[in-house]
């Protein structure tokens, strides 16, 4: 199934390409999962222009490049990638149907 991303955090993410003058064809915006956070576990992006098709998976979703290595993908499958936008916050942020316990800000979870 893998980690989905939702048509407004992909606009999001191409706005910051264009603004940061990144190579459209060569990044690739890639989502992670890292050890630390409250929970254990904590969500990574980035933008980046390394892939290995050994360990990384690569799809394009709303015209951006997604990457995730093939590790992260066994925590990030089902997940979404969405962005919001408000008066108390703005940011990515990560619906995990599979965590057991996540930390307050979101960062970070168990599985």
């Amino acid at each position: 199934m893998g980690v989905k991303l939702t048509e407004r955090a992909a606009t999001e993410v191409l706005k910051i390409m264009g603004e940061q003058k990144y190579d459209l064809e060569k990044t690739m915006f890639r989502v992670a999962v890292g050890g630390g956070g409250c929970s254990g576990l904590s969500y990574g992006i980035t933008f980046d222009t390394e892939y290995d098709e050994k360990k990384d998976t690569k799809t394009n979703v709303h015209g951006v490049n997604m990457v995730v290595d093939k590790k992260s993908a066994l925590y990030l499958d089902a997940v979404t990638v969405d962005f919001y936008e408000g008066l108390e916050k703005r940011g990515f942020f990560f619906d995990n149907p599979n965590a057991t316990k996540t930390c307050g800000c979101g960062t970070s979870f168990q599985g």
